[in-house]
């Protein structure tokens, strides 16, 4: 292709079933945004949502490396509408790189558009600050260092441990960089909890749930990175659930609770359950056997696959299949040096992982990979995977949870395109639209 505009509408043509903004939507995912420094926010004293960095960088420059998008943050996220391609309504997560071909900036009047390629396609709308921002903790903390909210302010983000102790070459995930997010934020000076204390949790939540006056958050997700030891004490069962048991007793059915963890032993998945969580995340990464094994040293050694995938059944009869949810990394299955060198390969990988679990009545989702530069992955795979293989990836997702009578998961929000609030991935952009009432 000679040029990006010419790749994604060539993609647009031969994938007609698969939504335009999805394909736009997941190139911008796996290959970044430039930002004019006029669109760029002024951090927590501006009109706009900064970006939070909830968990991984999820971008293709380090700090010192994105200048001023550095010092005064890119928005959390954007809204697409209209242009030459008649987008409707899409909600994308920022993921800065200075070198992309598609910029945010005005144009001749003083509007804020995406252009590609030096055309405007779309007009651009940013979050606004939220009224809960704008408010602090006794402490002086923000609400956005301790409980930032993401998806158009449907997800509150709780990350309560900021590091892994998958530790090194031998054990972090090879495409993960939240070890080196942590440092990049403690070397800038920037304020980032590396544990953060339940009361604070709670604080920050009774100033959203004063001020968040719509009510548009509706879930919060606890997360942080694998416990393999013990963390104030407690392993990761408990250390992840006390800030459920604390949550559900102080808001009782205020949000959605959700919890991203490793996949654990049926006796801690019910504790989850117990103190509150309804909706369980254990990751499974990606399906390939080989893949897992050299993607993902630390929980190949601590669990091993085979023992991960049989948890993940274990935990559908603790929460019920609807509710076991594992995420895996969209495009890590084409990374050199390792993975598949063909779409059509790396397709029917992922798609025997997607029927392994939909056949079992749980719904996998997943999240376009970023190729952040500190990352063994990133540093060599820069340009991420194919496009192709994301938009083929769209299809025989939704495909296969038609083939398996399955429907979008719960706690993302409203699905189909012009709807979807959920903003690293394009899935729920590309699944139909249904009633209200099954939007969770």
């Amino acid at each position: 292709m000679s040029s990006r505009t010419d790749l994604i509408e060539d993609l647009m043509g031969r994938f007609p079933h698969v939504p335009r903004e999805a394909v736009i939507k997941e190139d911008l995912l796996r290959g970044g945004l430039a930002f004019d420094d006029s669109a760029l926010t002024e951090n927590e004293g501006g009109d706009v949502k900064p970006k939070s960095y909830f968990i991984f960088s999820f971008d293709h420059r380090t700090l010192p490396e994105l200048g001023a998008a550095a010092l005064r943050r890119p928005p959390e996220e954007i809204v697409l509408t209209g242009g030459p391609y008649e987008l409707r309504r899409t909600v994308v997560s920022v993921r800065t790189n200075p070198d992309s071909p598609y910029r945010v900036k005005p144009d001749d009047d003083g509007r804020l558009k995406l252009f590609l390629d030096g055309r405007a396609i779309a007009e651009v709308g940013l979050p606004p600050m939220p009224d809960y921002y704008r408010h602090t903790l006794a402490n002086g903390k923000s609400v956005m260092e301790v409980a930032p909210t993401i998806q158009w302010g449907y997800l509150i983000y709780l990350t309560a441990f900021r590091v892994c102790q998958y530790f090194g070459a031998k054990e972090e995930c090879q495409y993960c960089d939240i070890n080196h997010n942590w440092r990049q934020h403690k070397q800038a000076g920037r304020p980032y909890t590396g544990v953060k204390p339940v009361d604070e949790v709670l604080e920050a939540l009774a100033i959203i749930d004063k001020y968040d006056t719509a009510r548009a958050s509706k879930a919060y997700t606890l997360t942080g990175g694998s416990i393999t030891s013990k963390v104030d004490g407690l392993a990761e069962a408990d250390f992840y659930g006390r800030y459920a048991q604390a949550i559900e007793e102080r808001f009782p059915g205020r949000w959605i609770g959700k919890v991203v963890a490793q996949a654990l032993p049926r006796a801690d998945v019910q504790r989850f359950h117990d103190y509150g969580i309804r909706i369980y995340h254990p990751n499974y990464e990606v399906w390939d056997k080989r893949l897992f094994e050299l993607y993902c040293p630390g929980k190949e050694r601590y669990v091993g696959r085979e023992e991960w995938h049989r948890r993940i059944l274990d935990s559908a009869e603790v929460f019920g299949p609807r509710n076991v949810i594992p995420n895996f990394v969209a495009g890590v299955e084409m990374a050199a040096p390792h993975g598949f060198t063909s779409v059509d390969e790396a397709i029917d990988s992922t798609a025997e992982g997607l029927q392994y679990f939909m056949s079992r009545g749980i719904t996998p989702r997943f999240t376009t990979w970023c190729p952040e530069p500190t990352t063994p992955l990133g540093r060599s795979n820069p340009q991420g995977a194919p496009l192709e293989y994301h938009i083929r990836l769209l299809e025989i997702y939704r495909a296969t949870m038609e083939a398996n009578g399955l429907s979008s998961p719960p706690g993302y929000g409203p699905a189909g395109p012009g709807r979807a609030v959920f903003s690293v991935s394009s899935f729920m952009d590309s699944l139909p639209a249904e009633p209200a009432a099954t939007e969770g």
